[in-house]
């Protein structure tokens, strides 16, 4: 679901199994490799938003757009 939109970045918080962050962790890491000095130069904390979001976006069924506008969902919110 790749449409061009207007989009905003929302940072929240949201609840992951401790694995699923060790292995984005490594993995992120395994991917960008170190430089020179042997640092690694990643945001983990940026690769984890960015691949809640990729994600989301990869699932072709759910339509977070039709989500938010459909009011059934709120009164589990509170």
């Amino acid at each position: 679901m790749n449409i061009e939109k207007d989009l905003i970045t929302v940072h929240v918080n949201v609840e992951i199994p401790t694995e699923a962050l060790k292995s984005i962790v490594a993995n992120i890491k395994a991917v960008t490799g170190v430089n020179a000095k042997g640092h690694y130069q990643v945001d983990t904390a940026e690769a984890v938003g960015k691949l809640i979001g990729k994600f989301i976006d990869e699932i072709d069924e759910y339509d977070f757009e039709a989500y938010a506008a459909d009011t059934t969902h709120y009164p589990k919110l509170m």
